[in-house]
């Protein structure tokens, strides 16, 4: 199989994996948030749509640039990058939350039966074939996972703003 073929199935399986994980969340992730737990605060449906639609959008709009600009750099890093920040987020804070809570945090199941098993492959894979290092894999989960973090409560408040337009 083509290189760039085997890319495209990537970019697919990615794109497949954090769709089902979001919409998980954004079922049941608003109403559990209002239980009260220190570290959750509580995020209304329409806040939280919002914010999962952009970061779902912004995880195509990567794997696109990552099939598009296979020479880039940047954009290969942002693509490694958040394919390890959805296998970091699935421990942290997903499992996190349901031990500490012991109450199921929803995108717990996608998370781990879908974003651990096929990004780690896809980085295994890419790794094997000298695509990238560990170093690489290491720094861009750490940047893009920043990134992404720092977002999250942004696109929170926009999403609430919108509401109110």
């Amino acid at each position: 199989m083509e290189e760039n073929s085997r890319k495209s199935y990537y970019a697919i399986f990615f794109c497949l994996a954090i769709t089902l994980h979001n919409l998980e969340e954004a079922l049941w992730l608003p109403q559990w948030s209002q239980t009260g737990a220190s570290f959750q605060q509580p995020v209304t449906p329409n806040e939280f749509h919002f914010g999962v639609f952009i970061i779902t959008a912004f995880a195509y709009l990567v794997s696109f640039l990552f099939l598009s600009f296979p020479k880039s750099k940047i954009i290969k890093w942002a693509y490694i990058g958040f394919l390890g920040s959805m296998i970091l987020n699935a421990f942290f804070p997903h499992l996190i939350a349901t031990i500490l809570m012991k109450t199921y945090a929803p995108g717990l199941i996608t998370a781990l039966l879908l974003n651990v098993p096929i990004n780690a492959v896809i980085l295994y894979t890419l790794h094997k074939q000298n695509y990238i290092r560990v170093k690489e894999i290491i720094m861009s989960t750490v940047v893009v996972g920043i990134i992404l973090v720092a977002m999250i409560p942004f696109l929170f408040t926009l999403g609430d703003k919108f509401i109110h337009l």
